[in-house]
Parts: C-alpha cells; structure tokens; sequence
C-alpha cells in the first residue's frame, strides 16, 4: 500500500540539500521519494523505526543519487538495498536490484543514522546479476530502463535490513516527487543549513 507524501523532518531536508547540487532541479532530473516504516515491509512487522529515502535520477549522466535517513530501528543495520520490480504496484516483495551486497558505504551497526551516495547506471556492478537478466534483458541499459520504469509504476521500494528483521526492517515503495515540491524541499534544506551555520558564527 502506497503512504501519503510525508513531510520530511529539517534534518532530512537539510541532508537532501546537501546531496544534490541546486542546479539538478531542471529537465532531466527526476526524483522518487518514499517513507519508510514496519508496516510497510512484507510481511508487516511492528517495529517502531522509521525513515525517509529520496532518489534522485539524471538522464544524461544515467546515476542515481540515493540519500535516506532513519531512526529507532529495534536492531542494528545490515545492508540496505533497492528492489526492484515487484509483480503488483506497492506491495509484495522482489529481489534485489541496486545493488549486491549493500549499496556502497551503507552504515553496518546502527538503529539510526544517514546515508549519501551516487551510483553509476551505466556499470554492470551497480546491479544484481539477476535483475540484469531477468529484469534487463541481459543488458545495462535494459537494466537502467527496467529500474525506472519501476520507479515510475511503483514497484520499486528502499529497503534497510537490520540484525533484528534479516529480511527487511523497514522500507517504503519510491513514488515520483512532482517538480515544485522537490523545489521546496530543497529550498527547505538549504535554509535549515544557513540557520544552522548563522548559529554556529
């Protein structure tokens, strides 16, 4: 089941601003965004976490930026991962599809924290050799082409896996975030971070 649009916290929206650079709010620039919660994963469970992930796609430079932050998982973090495409739109679950393992330099250890990273649409390391196949016709671009258009029908989630659920602690389903509320969200950021640095001087 698909969630409203959540109001991102300003730590989040501080943490977006600082991830992508201002000039990525144009053509060619898409962003995704999901909340992210027990009840959300499949099946359900009761864990008190929560957390928000926003990835953002360039078309040009065929990468995704990946930015996400949680709090009050009831064990500690493992890998993180998206999946990708699930069968009906905002429910059940998929393999793996960016990327094997975790996603690069995702925090082990923890029940909260934050997360940064860009990956590379266009290398064959981003993905599962399983999505690449059965997802991609065998081919990178298959697979980039795959991956968004299970962004764009809702049938790819976010998924952080903790020591307490192996399978998936938390997750939320990617939705597109329309053009002028991605614009304020960033504007949001960007203000949170002049008032924390004007408080710092």
């Amino acid at each position: 089941m698909l969630h409203a649009r959540p109001v991102p916290v300003l730590s989040f929206a501080v943490a977006m601003a600082l991830s992508f650079p201002a000039p990525a709010v144009q053509a060619g620039f898409v962003y995704y965004d999901a909340l992210l919660d027990g009840p959300s994963e499949f099946p359900a469970n009761a864990s008190p976490g929560t957390g928000h992930a926003l990835v953002g796609y360039d078309d040009t430079l065929h990468t995704l930026a990946i930015t996400a932050d949680w709090t009050g998982l009831i064990g500690p973090t493992t890998v993180a991962h998206i999946h990708c495409c699930t069968a009906t739109p905002g429910t059940a679950t998929v393999g793996v599809a960016v990327t094997p393992g975790t996603l690069p330099g995702f925090p082990a250890g923890v029940t909260s924290g934050n997360y940064a990273t860009t990956v590379n649409l266009t290398l064959a390391g981003t993905y599962t050799n399983a999505f690449v196949t059965n997802f991609g016709g065998g081919t990178v671009a298959g697979a980039e082409a795959a991956l968004i258009a299970g962004f764009e029908t809702g049938r790819a989630y976010f998924n952080i896996h903790s020591s307490a659920f192996p399978g998936g602690e938390i997750r939320g389903f990617l939705e597109r975030v329309p053009a002028p509320a991605t614009a304020a969200l960033l504007a949001l950021g960007l203000a949170g971070l002049g008032a924390i640095r004007h408080k710092r001087n």
